[in-house]
């Protein structure tokens, strides 16, 4: 699917961002950024309205949009290739160092991994503004996407996102997704990373991304407490 032109010009910056071109200063207007495309300037507001949905730059009043200085991330599941971000990530926080385990059995199948493979498990826990837990991710990686993409491995935001990081490594990109939704009681593992007094409900998204030959790139499991998650959709009637 191609991307909207405003999606273009986001890439164009993430990209830029990733290489450090404007630590330190301030990103294009979006008057300078319609001329460099010719595009309107509602265009170009927008490829800045998608970077700061994703969190990756920050309003500074009179100074423009500046790359932002805390990292974010976005709850799994509701990617859709080529269309515009409307809802921003979350600052989060990363859960020990990246490492190699073997996933749980559904994981591995929506990967497609033999049992006892292991995969590239990266995890965090995404916060509330008052900086109280809101989701804890654990996103896997098979190894044909993770051996290609050894940033995946370190503790450090990849500032450009892991889908174009990912892209970037291997020529693969998320042309499907699929979200699985569940409710359970929660592990005791998730009760101290979401600060829970007790076990309760939480709704668990499966999200596993699928490239354009159909094979997977990355499954999340997102856990988030009842109370917190909601899902909500429009539509004609």
């Amino acid at each position: 699917m191609a991307l909207l032109k405003c999606e273009e010009i986001a890439d164009s910056l993430r990209t830029r961002i990733a290489a450090g071109e404007f630590d330190g200063e301030t990103l294009p207007s979006g008057r300078d950024l319609a001329e460099q495309w010719s595009v309107s300037r509602a265009t170009a507001v927008k490829a800045m309205d998608v970077l700061r949905n994703d969190g990756l730059v920050e309003a500074r009043q009179g100074a423009g949009f500046v790359v932002a200085e805390t990292p974010v991330a976005r709850p799994a599941g509701a990617r859709r290739a080529g269309s515009t971000r409307v809802t921003g990530g979350m600052p989060f926080l990363r859960v020990g160092e990246p490492d190699w385990a073997v996933p749980p059995a559904h994981v591995a199948a929506a990967l497609g991994l033999d049992p006892g493979v292991e995969a590239l498990r990266r995890v965090r826990v995404l916060q509330l503004p008052d900086g109280s837990p809101h989701s804890y991710v654990q996103a896997w990686f098979p190894p044909d996407v993770a051996e290609l993409s050894p940033r995946l491995a370190q503790s450090a935001p990849i500032a450009e996102g892991t889908t174009r990081y990912v892209r970037r490594q291997t020529g693969r990109f998320p042309v499907e997704g699929v979200d699985v939704t569940s409710v359970r009681l929660a592990t005791e593992q998730e009760v101290t990373n979401l600060a829970l007094l007790e076990p309760t409900a939480v709704a668990v998204v499966l999200h596993t991304a699928y490239d354009q030959e159909q094979c997977p790139l990355v499954c999340e499991e997102g856990v988030t407490p009842g109370v917190l998650y909601e899902h909500v959709e429009t539509y004609v009637m």
